[in-house]
């Protein structure tokens, strides 16, 4: 029956992901497109040109660079809290554990603005701390924290581990020992794909960054956001050009790095 249905549904599965695709890139295309012209509202009649990206980049290049050295903080962040915190929530049993967990997960469920008011107004107060990166870190981290946790428990939880770690025990290996030289490797797949994640989110984060940042700690969505409202049509879309260039490069990168991992480690 497999065989029967196969010849006519590929050609139809075909032409709905070309639509599908089409449809969704349509927007993107144009959105760029209108960067590269010297006028939006003439098209691509009035001209190409490079003078909006020179504009956007500088004004704007400064959030390049602070915006990937926060994503990458953001992940060696959770790589210190994330990681040793999914490990206790997989060897935990108790009630609470869950609960903990569960809460855990709020900041995904809450709005981002609705986080960033909390946290300035707890710690807003201190006024270093409040005007510096460390504070947009914070929040990046509180909303990326769960992501990580997420994805690395299960792997801690898994059965083959937990015969690992016990083994190293039986042998006198400290907790330290096991952790480090027995637990992370084992579960460093789980660990990679969390990076990754926690990477992304932090670098495209507009709702919670945009209640925290200032003048002087602006990051590519805050100013992809600040050029939308305030300069022509033209800049916002070149900024948006800007961004993509930045960031997928880095993705990709990011990307095949974890699937050497996964290929090298295992699943």
């Amino acid at each position: 029956m497999s065989t029967c249905h196969t010849p006519l549904s590929s050609p139809l599965l075909l032409v709905v992901t070309v639509l599908v695709s089409l449809f969704m890139l349509a927007p993107m295309v144009l959105s760029l497109m209108a960067g590269l012209v010297n006028n939006y509202s003439s098209g691509i009649r009035s001209g190409l040109t490079l003078r909006w990206l020179g504009e956007v980049w500088n004004v704007y290049g400064g959030t390049v660079g602070w915006s990937l050295v926060l994503a990458v903080a953001c992940v060696v962040g959770n790589l210190l809290i994330g990681v040793p915190c999914a490990y206790a929530l997989a060897r935990t049993r108790s009630r609470w554990a869950s609960a903990f967990e569960e809460l855990l997960t709020l900041p995904v469920a809450v709005p981002g603005l609705a986080t960033a008011l909390a946290l300035i107004l707890t710690y807003g107060g201190y006024r270093d701390f409040r005007q510096s990166f460390f504070f947009i870190l914070v929040g990046h981290l509180v909303f990326t924290l769960p992501f990580m946790v997420r994805t690395v428990s299960p792997a801690f939880r898994r059965r083959d581990i937990q015969a690992l770690e016990e083994a190293s025990r039986s042998l006198g290996a400290s907790f330290r020992q096991r952790f480090l030289g027995v637990l992370v490797p084992a579960a460093f797949p789980a660990i990679v794909a969390g990076s990754l994640m926690v990477f992304t989110l932090s670098v495209g984060e507009f709702n919670l960054t945009w209640m925290l940042h200032t003048p002087l700690t602006r990051t590519l969505p805050v100013g992809l956001a600040d050029s939308y409202a305030s300069m022509r049509i033209e800049i916002g879309s070149a900024y948006t050009l800007v961004f993509i260039a930045v960031i997928l490069p880095v993705l990709w990168s990011l990307q095949h790095l974890a699937q050497h991992i996964q290929k090298r480690h295992g699943t």
